[in-house]
């Protein structure tokens, strides 16, 4: 099967990795990760519109929908672009939309929003911290996507044994945040401590929230990993045409065209795949959660495979901050394990199959 996008779909890919070639060339992308500066990318992008799209209209957004922010992540992954606080803060929105606060969900799209869930688990196991007395919530959450970058954070908290939504200002007194240093550098990760805090409840289904949440992270984790799948294949094809050995091009080598043609492979049956579940879980399609725990499963062996070859048919140099095949490298490897790893997914999908 091949997904086709429609013409508006296209037009809007081939928009975006215009202005990402315009505004985060490689030499750019790179003079930020020399300075941990992953915020200018971030501010860019938001300020010009394109954090929107794929956010109905209604809750401040652009218009467009699942489709459209898995092409957005898919070309982020594509530029090695700092793409973390645009992320977190997409998945943050069904909290929003299910309390009925399109104003928070505008403010998440220009100051940015995180789930408190580590970066490292299913989002649906977000771990519950918890409520006190006045609204206040306790408690550490390790590893979070954007935890140190953004102005709003979306906590489950329980207290005498029922859960519920909290919405937390990420500025507020008590709160401590721990950077970490990802391999990717091109991602932010933060431990949250949070003592005493104030926050204010979310309407909503915790449990409906965090299905929603946790397909979304599955199709667009699988996207940014398609993306960068996709330029490792580009770097590893212009460098077999660059390498001799023997006197010719190791391309021409049958050993590395099967290689290639695996990434490509992988490439293919991956971009149809998570097209189908980006429209299947923007449709609500009964099946969706198992769309998308296909896709994140499948796109988790097929990155990590594809960054292994890359890398071999490079050598030693593939490694090296010189070469761009390290950041692709890094980025699909943190894919296969950001929002849980292979395993998970695959657990997730038995389970939805009645295989378990």
């Amino acid at each position: 099967m091949q997904w086709k996008l429609t013409q508006e779909q296209e037009a809007f890919r081939d928009t975006l990795r215009a202005w990402l070639a315009d505004v985060a060339p490689v030499e750019v992308v790179r003079a930020w990760l020399d300075a941990d500066d992953l915020a200018s990318f971030w501010s860019r992008f938001a300020e010009e519109g394109w954090s929107g799209v794929g956010i109905p209209e209604a809750a401040g957004g652009q218009g467009g929908g699942v489709v459209e922010l898995t092409l957005t992540a898919e070309e982020l992954g594509r530029a090695s672009a700092p793409g973390a606080t645009w992320l977190a803060s997409v998945l943050a929105m069904p909290a929003f939309a299910a309390a009925a606060r399109p104003d928070l969900a505008e403010a998440a799209l220009a100051r940015g929003a995180a789930l408190l869930v580590p970066g490292d688990q299913l989002p649906s196991a977000a771990p519950a911290l918890a409520l006190g007395p006045a609204g206040r919530v306790t408690g550490r959450v390790p590893l979070v996507l954007a935890g140190a970058d953004v102005a709003t954070y979306v906590a489950v908290t329980t207290a005498h044994g029922k859960r519920q939504l909290r919405v937390i200002d990420a500025s507020a007194a008590g709160i401590a945040t721990t950077p970490r240093r990802p391999l990717d550098r091109s991602r932010s990760i933060a431990d949250v401590e949070l003592n005493d805090v104030e926050s204010e409840p979310l309407d909503g289904s915790v449990d409906e929230v965090l299905e929603r949440i946790t397909d979304l992270a599955g199709v667009l984790v699988a996207a940014d990993s398609l993306g960068a799948t996709e330029r490792m294949l580009e770097l590893t094809v212009d460098y077999s045409k660059q390498r001799h050995q023997f006197g010719v091009p190791i391309g021409s080598f049958q050993a590395v065209k099967h290689a290639a043609a695996t990434i490509e492979v992988a490439v293919e049956a991956g971009r149809s795949a998570i097209y189908y579940a980006a429209a299947s879980v923007g449709a609500r399609h009964e099946e969706r959660s198992l769309h998308a725990a296909a896709v994140k499963a499948q796109m988790g062996v097929a990155g990590f495979g594809a960054a292994d070859s890359a890398l071999t048919l490079h050598g030693a140099i593939g490694y090296t901050w010189e070469h761009d095949l390290q950041l692709s490298y890094k980025r699909a490897r943190l894919d296969t394990y950001l929002f849980a790893g292979v395993e998970s997914w695959n657990e997730r999908l038995a389970h939805g199959l009645a295989l378990m």
